[in-house]
């Protein structure tokens, strides 16, 4: 049933995708400048923003806030930890991508942090000269085999979006993501579906402990929130698929899409 329902859901999404087969770097650019993706469900997305909001203040700006209070090195273990997780997820998409040497490399970190620096608590493979590559998403693969990124869409719990980036984030249902894979469809004595949800609940509370201030003063400078979420997801989005260092300043966190995957 479950399967239908996503099956229903792409070949929805798809309906609302450009498609090209294009991947040349300037085209993709302007596929994915903000003011080029259009807010076709807007009225929808600011109910379910709402909805968030009121979400966002019942559980995790709490459950945030009490995060914060935690040691630093506690709150870095749990960072690095799902970090480490976070492996898993970009090493197929590097190599979706042709990014081998870097497919190489983060295999290497996840193998060294998950063994040696204990479940990727410690961040071990830094001080072998392993660098720690930016995240990679089958979203991101999506934009650079030329899949546009269609309308702009606010998800339930899990917030702002695109087509093709919710899209990308339901290929994890069909096997695309190992963790999910060993969690939740594979019954097996080491992990529990629970596993699996903590530790995306866990990447919620966690991105938004990192991002609390900065959140908090958009709300409370912005004459449209939902804009400004909007516009800053957008950015972040664009940046993240051109692999840019630009740092957007009211974020200080690396991967709104975290939440998500």
């Amino acid at each position: 049933m479950m399967k239908k329902i996503m099956l229903i859901m792409l070949t929805t999404l798809a309906l609302t995708l450009n498609v090209s087969a294009g991947t040349d770097g300037e085209l993709i650019l302007k596929k994915n400048e903000p003011s080029e993706v259009k807010d076709c469900f807007e009225k929808i997305n600011r109910v379910t923003f709402a909805f968030n909001q009121t979400l966002d203040g019942a559980i995790f700006q709490p459950v945030a806030s009490l995060y914060r209070k935690l040691p630093s090195p506690a709150k870095t273990g749990v960072s690095n930890s799902l970090n480490n997780l976070s492996h898993l997820l970009t090493i197929p998409n590097n190599v979706i991508q042709g990014d081998f040497k870097e497919a190489g490399v983060n295999t290497s970190r996840f193998v060294i942090n998950t063994t040696i620096g204990i479940l990727g608590i410690f961040d071990v493979a830094q001080y072998m000269g392993l660098i720690d590559y930016e995240k990679e998403d089958y979203g991101q693969s999506l934009a650079k085999l030329g899949v546009g990124p269609g309308c702009y869409v606010v998800l339930p719990v899990l917030g702002p979006s695109t087509a093709r980036d919710t899209l990308g984030s339901t290929l994890n249902f069909f096997g695309g993501d190992p963790w999910y894979n060993v969690t939740i469809k594979n019954d097996t004595q080491y992990f529990e579906n629970s596993d699996y949800y903590f530790s995306k609940g866990a990447s919620g509370v966690d991105f938004r402990a990192k991002n609390y201030d900065s959140i908090e003063n958009l709300e409370k400078n912005s004459l449209d929130f939902y804009a400004s979420v909007k516009s800053l997801y957008l950015q972040d989005r664009q940046q993240k698929i051109l692999n840019t260092k630009k740092i957007i300043s009211t974020q200080d966190d690396s991967d709104w899409e975290e939440i998500s995957q």
